[in-house]
Order: structure tokens, then sequence, then C-alpha cells
């Protein structure tokens, strides 16, 4: 663009004022890749090679709802069914109730069905021999220090033993590693406890289970399959809702929180004061410049020359600080997850986080720049000068 360094000259003129509205516009880009980072992440859960495979039956009506133990066995007759576990949530905290760690009591067969998780033989012997026993994402152990051997207190937020205590005991038995790095925010921090010292400690289980998770023998066939599973218990008062893990995950967040509506609510919030903040500085810039466009049109500057200067200046003030907002987003949202410890896994802006960004940045700066831009081409001269 041969009016570049005018361009340039012009959105430079207020030094001050173009700074603080360039730390607006970062701020706010960096909020939209942070956020759309958020989305993603709860999006992605459940989607791995092995979960393509994968069916995960639960309470139709809600995720605390459990579901009779003579389930699994009707589950396993399902034709295309390879194999069939069980597991509750425990809801458990060490030390703090701040320090929620992803626990869940499982059945002896359950890392069969979960290859990404990669536990040693005699870790897996001791976690079925020993009643107490424990299996621990590494990356969980790292976080509080825990090694093979020692005795973990819990506290679970849910389920008392018979003694109405909250409090619970388990031993390591071994450590859980994973085999595919981009799920390692999770598997490598769960905390697994046999179901059956669970059943048997807690008075409120009584044999139910949360929820079934299947192995299908094709994966072509998972619908079909997903449709027989719930047949089984149609009509009666544990109906089933049979969906894919990333369907699954999706639904126990749904019921929580909408992620999807929370995190468009807030960015509605942020760009809409950016318009207005951005606006009144393209604003406010042309009209002190009235004089300098009067002359520009004088010494033959046509008024679609001057509007597309204008133009060209809002949109490059909003792809300045949107690039650098998303590039701190890239880097901001991987360090985050860093320090955290793989609790919270921010990815680093994608390819389609970039596509969207820079969309809305050009978007919003033709929006900006559109009424300064007009008024600046319909100047008239004499008046400007004058």
């Amino acid at each position: 663009m041969k009016y570049l360094h005018l361009v340039w000259a012009a959105l430079f003129r207020r030094k001050l004022r173009t700074f603080l509205t360039l730390v607006s516009i970062i701020t706010a880009f960096l909020l939209f890749g942070l956020l759309d980072a958020v989305r993603t992440s709860f999006d992605q859960a459940g989607q791995s090679a092995n979960g393509a495979s994968r069916l995960q039956s639960g309470a139709r009506l809600s995720f605390i709802q459990t579901l009779p133990m003579a389930l699994g066995n009707r589950i396993a007759q399902v034709d295309g069914v390879k194999a069939v576990t069980f597991a509750n949530w425990f809801g458990g905290a060490y030390q703090d109730p701040h320090n929620a760690v992803f626990s869940f009591a499982v059945a002896p067969n359950y890392l069969d069905l979960y290859p990404e998780m990669l536990v040693s033989a005699d870790a897996r012997k001791a976690f079925v021999s020993t009643r107490t026993g424990a299996l621990v994402g590494e990356r969980l152990a790292k976080r509080f220090n825990w090694k093979v051997g020692d005795r973990i207190p819990l506290q679970s937020n849910i389920f008392p033993d018979r003694n109405g205590s909250k409090n619970w005991e388990f031993e390591i038995v071994g450590l859980i590693q994973t085999a595919d790095k981009k799920a390692g925010g999770w598997y490598d921090q769960l905390f697994l406890l046999n179901w059956k010292y669970f059943d048997d400690t807690t008075p409120y289980n009584q044999g139910a289970v949360g929820w079934y998770v299947s192995r299908v023998a094709d994966a072509n066939q998972a619908d079909r399959v997903a449709k027989a599973i719930d047949a089984l218990s149609a009509n009666s008062d544990h109906e089933t809702r049979t969906q894919t893990e990333q369907a699954a995950m999706a639904s126990w967040v749904k019921q929580l929180a909408d992620i999807g509506l929370i995190v468009s609510s807030i960015m509605g919030a942020v760009f809409f004061t950016l318009l207005l903040l951005a606006g009144n500085t393209m604003m406010q810039a042309v009209r002190e410049r009235t004089s300098e466009i009067a002359v520009l049109k004088t010494i033959g500057f046509s008024g679609r020359s001057v509007l597309g200067m204008v133009l060209a200046e809002s949109i490059l003030l909003l792809l300045i600080g949107g690039v650098i907002g998303l590039g701190l987003a890239s880097i901001v949202g991987p360090a985050v997850s860093a320090g955290s410890g793989g609790t919270l896994r921010l990815p680093a802006a994608g390819l389609a986080s970039w596509a969207t960004g820079v969309g809305l940045m050009l978007v919003f700066g033709a929006i900006v720049g559109a009424l300064p831009a007009w008024n600046a081409m319909r100047l008239n001269i004499v008046d400007a000068l004058r």
C-alpha cells in the first residue's frame, strides 16, 4: 500500500493515546485466546484414538444417579460389545478441600479398557490384591511429592465411611503414566482406588455403579451398540444414556455449567467495550486532523482515498493489538498449564483460533473506522479549513 507511511504516521500521531488503546486491544484478544483455549480444552476432553472405540453409559436423568450392578452383565451380552468395566466418582481432596483430586473407584479390569494409561504388571497385581491400594497419576504424585508405598489420607467430599467419617486412607501401590502426551493433563492426574473397598466401606453405595464403559468390537457400529445398550433399561427406573467419551464429558460439563455460553458472554462484553473504546479513539483522532485531511484533499487526494486511509488506520490498530494479544495467549496458556502441574490444560492458540481472531480484528477494525472514515470522505474543504 503506497500510503502506508501516511497511515502509520497518523496512527502514532498521539503516541500515548495509541499506546493505551493498544493495551486495551491486547488485553481483549489475550482474554479471547485464553478463553478459547478453555473451550477447546473441554471440547477435546475424551478425544483419543482409543476413545473412539469406547462408549460410556450413565443415568439418563443426571450423572449423580447410580446404576445397578446387574446391568453390567446384560451390557456385556449386547452384540458388538467386546468388554465392559465400571467406575464411581469418589470426590476426594488432599489435606485441604481446595486440593481436589480426580479420584474414582474402579473395577479390577478398568485399566484393560484404557491402554492410554501405562501401569506396570507388578503395580496392577498389587492394586488388585491390596484392599486399600491406589494407583496415582505420575504428575499428581509429583505435585504432592508422593511415592509408591506412601499411605495417603483423602477426604471425600461426598462419601463417608460406615463410622460417618469422610477421612479415608489409601496406600499407593503404583504410578500411572500416559501413552498419549496430549491427554497427559487428565490420565496422569488420576487417583484410582478399588471399587470393592469403596463399596464395602461407605453405606451410601450398596452395590451401585456410577457409569459403565464398554469397548465395541467395531467403532463403525458404535451408534447401533449404544442404542442396544440403552434399550436394555428403557422404561425402567434406571434408564441410561450411552454416548462416546467425548459426548459424555461434554454432557457432564454442561450439567455443571455451559462453558460455551459463559465464554461467549464474557467475550461479548469484552469486545463490546473494546468497540466503544477504539471507536472513540478513532473519532477523536480524525476530528483532530480535520485541517490536515482538508489539505490532503486540496492537493489531490480523492474522498475515497481518504476513506481508505482512515479505514486502514483503524484496521491496522486492531491488527497490531490483536496479533500481540493472541501471541501472548499462545505463550501464557501453556505456561499456566505447566504451572498448574497439568491440572489446567490450556493449549496454545491453534489455526482455528488465529483464523477467528484475525477475522474479528478485520471486522472490528472496519466497524470502528467506518463512521470516522465516512465523515472524512464527506468533509468539505472550505468548511474544514475555515
